[in-house]
């Protein structure tokens, strides 16, 4: 048996760890340590399927573990951080409120049903080796992650006005929901490994690029949480992926 084999899958057990330990921290109210964890989460997601491709140690084990680790880290993790930041800390004062506000106070739980749709359509999905249709569920959970992070740490500024608000968290949750599950093209960071990008493709990836640019200076001019940093730039992925829809293609051009 050769062990080589099996890193890739342990890389990709650490992201499911964080994932957990992440979960851990939301539910003790500490929303910055587990957007940390969620970060950490990434970072092993990005590094299990590299060190495959260096290894070639690929495996149909090592895909499916991918996708459940995936579940809990940006699925489950996110959902319950915008629960916890649309919920007040105390059950005396959850079942207090009117019942439409306890409703819509599971909203944001759906995210985790959604990304579990998300990833197991992409697993079936042949169209989305070189790009995606709907938002990645790590993009759609740094956008929940970041949000509640700078919130946590920045409760004087405007999101944490419109988070405590009756309809701002449900109504993002339910365009997250939306967009996982949409049919929407989406540009993939993926360089090699795959069919040469176009020029739409590659306007679209130095666009975004150099919007993280910006926020980065953004936030650095201004001494912000760098939490915001990631909101930010995976907003702009979002609304650039959305506003390229409309976009005339090259068949146009020609």
């Amino acid at each position: 048996m050769n062990p080589v084999k099996h890193i890739p899958n342990i890389i990709t057990s650490m992201n499911l760890l964080c994932g957990v330990m992440g979960v851990i921290f939301t539910m003790a109210d500490r929303l910055d340590t587990a957007f940390l964890c969620m970060l950490a989460a990434a970072v092993f997601d990005f590094c299990d399927g590299l060190a495959a491709r260096l290894l070639k140690a690929y495996s149909d084990i090592g895909k499916e573990l991918d996708s459940l680790c995936d579940v809990v880290s940006f699925g489950v993790l996110p959902a319950l951080m915008l629960f916890k930041l649309y919920t007040p800390d105390s059950a005396s004062a959850f079942f207090g409120q009117p019942v439409w506000r306890i409703v819509l106070s599971f909203f944001p739980l759906l995210i985790a049903v959604f990304s579990a749709l998300r990833l197991a359509k992409f697993n079936l999905d042949e169209r989305q080796q070189d790009a995606f249709l709907g938002l990645p569920t790590p993009a759609a959970a740094m956008i929940c992650g970041s949000l509640a992070c700078f919130v946590a740490r920045s409760p004087e500024s405007f999101l944490a006005a419109w988070s405590a608000g009756p309809v701002f968290i449900p109504l993002l949750s339910l365009c997250i929901c939306a967009l996982l599950v949409s049919e929407i093209p989406m540009f993939a960071m993926k360089f090699g490994g795959g069919e040469q990008a176009d020029f739409k493709t590659t306007a679209q990836r130095i666009a975004f690029l150099t919007l993280v640019v910006l926020a980065v200076i953004f936030v650095a001019l201004l001494r912000l949480d760098g939490s915001l940093v990631f909101l930010l730039s995976f907003t702009a992925y979002v609304v650039m992926n959305l506003l390229f829809l409309f976009a005339p293609s090259d068949k146009s051009r020609a």
